[in-house]
């Protein structure tokens, strides 16, 4: 399938008939129009929606340059080598052309890579190699998550960490085993358990947006939409009128108060799993999974 039309303007009628085929594509593959992952540049393949706010998502954000191969949208698996790399040029437009102004992107976490024990031991095993060959000091693993904790630290947003993987693939030797994108990055990372999720709240606290309420769009206590409301009263669709984690609860004028326990929920749903125990679990010291319980 023709996909010359990621490089393209997002103005320009490639670029119109591009989207369009793909999201014909993902449909007829996929078998639904409601669920299907999002590759623009913000979610890359994270967050699932409809067709209507993807197609907005390609427009507003950019796609994803570096998904090549489209396999959560029903294409085959084809294997990718190293001169993926390399910084490509297609009709004059590099890879980094389409990102023309800062954009505030969110992490999320990657679905199940981080649940089967047996790939986080293959994580393990990819990690333990040289960031490039012949280098002592670093390896892949242990690179990726220091550069994961500049990003961090900085703020920086998925665009940006992305275009800096890229370039540090480019400057370190040939072979270097440096991911080429944030989605490769959040792949490994998230299979060591080292994500997180953000829950969509109701602006009044009366619930979280999770498990009977996950696909709702008004909160069903108090009526009012999910979705943020712009300048110009309409509803910005996709946008949360609330991200809260749990880490963030302080103490202050916009505390939740006694509706902290809406909040709770997620972690009383963690000590249940801890307490009924936790199989799988890899300790790294002896080289062996045992099961995590809470006693």
């Amino acid at each position: 399938m023709d996909k010359s039309w990621m490089h393209s303007d997002r103005r320009s009628k490639a670029y119109e008939f591009g989207v369009e085929a793909f999201l014909n594509f993902s449909v007829e593959n996929l078998l639904t129009t409601t669920h299907i992952r999002c590759p623009c540049v913000k979610c890359v393949n994270l967050k699932m929606f409809g067709v209507g706010i993807i197609r907005d998502h390609l427009y507003f954000n950019g796609v994803d340059q570096s998904y090549k191969n489209w396999t959560f949208h029903g294409e085959p698996w084809e294997a990718t080598t190293n001169a993926s790399r390399n910084v490509e040029e297609d009709d004059g437009h590099s890879r980094y052309s389409f990102v023309s102004e800062e954009i505030d992107m969110d992490d999320n976490d990657f679905g199940d890579f981080g649940s089967d024990p047996y790939e986080f031991a293959n994580v393990i095993g990819d990690g333990d190699q040289p960031v490039y060959p012949g280098c002592r000091k670093y390896t892949k693993l242990s690179a990726l998550v220091k550069l994961y904790n500049l990003k961090a630290k900085h703020g920086m947003s998925d665009v940006c960490f992305t275009e800096l993987l890229i370039l540090q693939g480019d400057l370190l030797p040939e072979g270097n085993t440096i991911p080429t994108s944030m989605y490769e990055a959040k792949k490994t990372l998230c299979a060591l358990g080292l994500s997180y999720e953000k829950m969509h709240a109701c602006p009044n606290d009366c619930i979280l947006y999770r498990k009977e309420y996950e696909d709702s769009t008004n909160c069903p206590s108090c009526g009012i939409s999910r979705w943020k409301e712009g300048k110009d009263s309409i509803l910005k669709e996709g946008v949360p009128a609330k991200f809260m984690m749990l880490t963030l609860l302080i103490s202050g004028p916009k505390q939740p108060g006694n509706d902290i326990d809406v909040y709770l929920e997620p972690l009383i749903d963690d000590l249940k799993s801890l307490w009924d125990g936790i199989r799988g679990v890899y300790d790294a010291h002896n080289g062996e999974y045992f099961t995590l319980e809470l006693h």
